[in-house]
């Protein structure tokens, strides 16, 4: 079950940046984030921790 990521190892764009944020204040999962942006669920974790973003837990 294998994803195939079109944005594999693209860099971010200013407009991805500032959604992700938007997403991450709404207190969006890691998962939802991921699939909003069409990237791996490992490239927005590591984007918001070097942000400095709070990814809320999927319960």
């Amino acid at each position: 079950m294998a994803q195939n990521f079109e944005r594999h190892r693209q860099p971010w764009t200013p407009g991805e940046i500032a959604k992700l944020h938007l997403l991450a204040g709404k207190g969006m999962s890691l998962k939802a984030i991921a699939k909003a942006l069409t990237r791996s669920e490992e490239s927005v974790k590591k984007r918001a921790k070097s942000d400095k973003l709070k990814i809320s837990k999927a319960r």
